[in-house]
């Protein structure tokens, strides 16, 4: 399965008031605390301008969204998450192997 997802806080975490530090805490630092927990997965992982995509069996790529969800979550007191999902049993390595097959039809 490849999964590319992407998640991001909104409004203050629990307990921070309006115009605290916390009130200007940048949303690239939630994110950077989500793409660590997916490399630290150790799963195939490719993360772009727009969204992070894992390659993996189902369990282990949700349990790998579910924890950088989580850790987004603590920046805001809601998170946004949008996943979209190519589930292809018996395939792996489609996390270069598709830009492969267009890299070469794009040359033919």
């Amino acid at each position: 399965m490849l999964l590319a997802f992407s998640v991001a806080p909104s409004g203050l975490p629990a307990g921070a008031e309006a115009g605290s530090a916390a009130d200007d805490a940048s949303v690239h630092d939630a994110v950077a605390a989500a793409v660590r927990i997916v490399r630290e997965s150790g799963l195939p992982n490719h993360t772009d301008s727009m969204f992070t995509t894992i390659e993996g069996d189902w369990d282990e790529v949700f349990d790998v969204v579910k924890r950088a969800t989580e850790a987004v979550g603590r920046y805001g007191s809601r998170v946004s998450l949008v996943i979209k999902a190519d589930i292809r049993p018996g395939y792996s390595g489609e996390l270069t192997a598709k830009l492969d097959r267009l890299e070469q039809a794009l040359g033919d």
